[in-house]
């Protein structure tokens, strides 16, 4: 009778260092995961500050570009109105 309890008690400690290892296990993997989850945000994250970065720059270009196109209009708009004006005379 002894051996039946010590048998079912060995493999009741069995189980549970079995079910307590897959449980290590399992937080293990879940850590891991987190983990390159965190870095491949962080990574994402770079990349999007970067691309902020030479878009902010890009606009500043285009925007200059555009101040002077404008700006030369307006020179020429105003040179064909005054232009005009003498014609008139």
């Amino acid at each position: 009778m002894i051996e039946v309890i010590a048998a079912v008690a060995g493999a009741s400690i069995s189980v549970a260092a079995l079910g307590a290892a897959g449980f290590t296990r399992r937080n293990d993997e879940a850590r891991d995961a987190v983990i390159r989850l965190t870095s491949a945000v962080e990574h994402i994250a770079t990349q999007l500050e970067v691309l902020h970065n030479d878009i902010r720059e890009e606009r500043r270009e285009t925007f200059g570009r555009l101040n002077g196109v404008e700006q030369r209009v307006s020179k020429l708009e105003a040179k064909d109105n005054w232009v005009g004006d003498e014609r008139r005379r």
